[in-house]
């Protein structure tokens, strides 16, 4: 029996994916009936494995499906109650929803500044803001600062990401789509990121969807959390509840009755996954 919760309630959500579906090349279906709610001022973790349909779901959210042949064929995705499909991504950018791409696509060629300054390209509100916010970026990001000169395409894959996160800021979102923060980054800087990710959460009520593959830092950070597996949502809870979930430590964090599990324990996981049952 499946232990997905029911507590999808698109009146109280700031963004609402009720029921999608997406395929590919008109062939693929990848996406199967997801739904999940994220509310102003939250932070909400998609968790699970390389393939779950993570990605794509955060392209659907912010209309990038076109371009890599993909479509969203059922369901609805409504940003503060508005259709998402009726929106260009530009707009979308303008209505206060950016996308923070997974691999830390900065413009390899510019400065550090002149990215975060391309972040400000939609605003209409003059220099005299668009310098404040660039400071208010320094200001979370104080290794940026140093860098601001340096060619972004020779910086560290820690400051490309803060780069990446700090461009998106320059828009004044009200709601970040984060695609993998942590991947191929140390400890360290992973824990920096999701840090900042925190303030600008509690001090700039930015809204943030993190999709993640590192449960573990998600669940720390998030306040709620759905499990994708295969296009589904197979899962989802209170980010504590999730955490303490005996099934979710197992299979995502390693973990079998307080000790970590050897790959070769892993193995036998499908056995006894009960929610797919």
């Amino acid at each position: 029996m499946s232990t997905v919760s029911q507590s999808h309630d698109p009146t109280k959500s700031f963004l609402s994916v009720n029921n999608i579906e997406v395929v590919y090349s008109h062939v693929i279906l990848v996406l199967k009936g997801v739904s999940l709610d994220v509310p102003k001022g939250g932070i909400v973790a998609l968790l699970g494995a390389n393939g779950a349909g993570k990605t794509t779901t955060l392209k659907a959210i912010s209309n990038l499906l076109h371009a890599e042949r993909g479509e969203v064929t059922k369901g609805s995705i409504l940003l503060d109650g508005e259709p998402v499909h009726k929106l260009t991504p530009n707009e979308l950018v303008t209505r206060g929803c950016i996308q923070v791409m997974e691999g830390r696509r900065c413009f390899a060629h510019l400065t550090i500044e002149e990215n975060l300054l391309t972040g400000a390209f939609t605003r209409r509100d003059g220099k005299a803001a668009t310098a404040r916010d660039l400071e208010m970026v320094y200001n979370y990001f104080p290794r940026l600062r140093e860098r601001r000169g340096s060619t972004a395409g020779y910086t560290s894959g820690g400051e490309q990401q803060m780069c990446a996160i700090g461009r998106a800021l320059m828009s004044r979102p009200s709601m970040i789509l984060l695609d993998e923060p942590s991947m191929g980054l140390a400890p360290q800087i992973v824990e920096e990121i999701f840090t900042i990710v925190k303030d600008l959460n509690e001090k700039e009520g930015v809204s943030f969807l993190l999709a993640e593959q590192n449960t573990n830092m998600a669940l720390r950070y998030a306040r709620y959390g759905y499990i994708l597996e295969n296009g589904r949502v197979v899962m989802d809870g209170d980010a504590k509840s999730l955490a303490e979930n005996e099934d979710v430590k197992e299979f995502y964090l390693g973990i079998s009755d307080g000790r970590r599990k050897s790959f070769r324990d892993g193995k036998h996981y499908r056995r006894r996954k009960r929610w797919l049952a």
